[in-house]
């Protein structure tokens, strides 16, 4: 990202960029057919505009990824208890509802999985880090990857919207599965 110093103005910018970039991951699918041109046309900014703020499309994308990164990598999320994991799972979900829009778009595309694959590691090793000294049994890494492959298979569906369930009731899921998988 090339602005360092972000003002209110570069903030503005940044987000018309982000969000017209979801639009059209949405309609194009692939990220490869979006060109910068045609994002500063439809968000009604100057090319000079858009390199002020990022090198390529890909920065763009990746600016997503490290919004939603940040929050589960947050040193305020230290995961010490069972219920500490339970409310870490209440967190992402929060996140994913705060903002389900731009998700919805961003994870239409097929470019989604790779970012969801680097989540699930990120929620698996901080889960595994927790429960590693609880006597657990020989399965826990197997275990935590049924756990973390099936939520973000859930995920993805959601936001592909081919899924029935609600975020509050997969959250909800999730909580029964992790008590029924490490109780």
């Amino acid at each position: 990202m090339k602005v360092q110093c972000l003002n209110s103005s570069s903030i503005k910018t940044r987000n018309l960029i982000k969000k017209t970039f979801a639009e059209l991951i949405n309609e194009k699918k692939q990220l490869e057919k979006i060109t910068v041109t045609e994002l500063v046309q439809r968000a009604e900014l100057t090319r000079s505009t858009f390199y002020t703020h990022y090198d390529n499309l890909y920065d763009v994308a990746h600016d997503y990824e490290l919004q939603t990164i940040e929050l589960l990598c947050s040193e305020d999320l230290k995961l010490h208890t069972k219920q500490d994991i339970k409310d870490y799972f209440v967190n992402i979900i929060q996140c994913l509802k705060d903002n389900e829009k731009t998700y919805k778009l961003l994870l239409s595309a097929d470019e989604s999985l790779l970012f969801l694959e680097k989540l699930k590691r990120i929620a698996s090793k901080k889960i595994y880090e927790t429960l590693k000294d609880t006597n657990m049994d020989k399965y826990l890494q197997l275990n935590i990857s049924f756990l973390m492959n099936g939520i973000t298979f859930e995920i993805l569906k959601y936001f592909r919207n081919e899924s029935p369930y609600s975020l509050d009731e997969l959250l909800f899921n999730i909580e029964n599965w992790f008590d029924k998988i490490f109780d």
